[in-house]
């Protein structure tokens, strides 16, 4: 498996990514619990196995061999490591460790499709406030919203009303998630890595009630 890591900072936030090659996960096992190997085995697609093996060797490089534990939402987390975000894209893997704060990390690669599906994750004002017609831009709003929809800590989420963006600067923008009583508020930080576009908020989420 040849790799080729690297580490980029965001505010407190250290990312690190790893690109891979097509490998054959079977000959990384060491890397992987005996709970990982069984749970790696249980899937049929390659690029799946290749995907979870991939963030476990990341892992290993960062932590050894500690478990990557889920909670009730689904959120990774690894005992006594601080907050943790991980995120795949093609031949890409992502975690982001951040000691301070609560982090959403994604990593997307520009695909054509993007535009013809906006509508579903756009907002009215966002639509009128993003160009619609750049690829680069509208792949940069949906990896936004993932991140924020990591942030959220709940399902059950409408990305098109309750994930909102604006822009504050070309690679600052400001996040806003949508709750029946409150809303939380976020800055995202937006950059690209090998033509992949990676978010993550650059600071602590903000929660302000509302008077309902």
């Amino acid at each position: 498996m040849k790799v080729n890591s690297h580490e980029i900072k965001s505010n407190s936030t250290v990312i690190h990514l790893m690109d891979y090659n097509a490998f054959n996960p079977m000959e990384n096992l060491d890397q992987l619990t005996k709970q990982e190997q069984q749970r790696m085995l249980s899937f049929a697609h390659t690029g799946r196995r290749r995907e979870f093996v991939a963030t476990r060797v990341l892992r290993h490089q960062l932590f050894g061999l500690k478990n990557i534990e889920y909670t009730r939402v689904g959120a990774p987390y690894i005992k006594g490591e601080g907050y943790i975000s991980i995120s795949h894209s093609k031949s890409l893997v992502g975690i982001a460790v951040s000691q301070n704060y609560k982090i959403g990390l994604d990593l997307e690669t520009p695909r054509d499709t993007i535009l013809e599906v906006a509508p579903k994750f756009l907002s009215k004002i966002e639509a009128q406030q993003f160009d619609i017609t750049d690829k680069a831009e509208i792949t940069k709003v949906w990896s936004c919203k993932e991140a924020l929809y990591k942030l959220a800590g709940r399902k059950k989420i409408i990305f098109k009303t309750d994930l909102l963006l604006s822009k504050d600067e070309i690679n600052s923008w400001n996040g806003q998630i949508v709750n029946l009583d409150h809303d939380l508020y976020v800055k995202m930080d937006i950059f690209e890595y090998n033509n992949t576009v990676v978010s993550i908020n650059s600071g602590a989420v903000d929660k302000v009630f509302r008077n309902i």
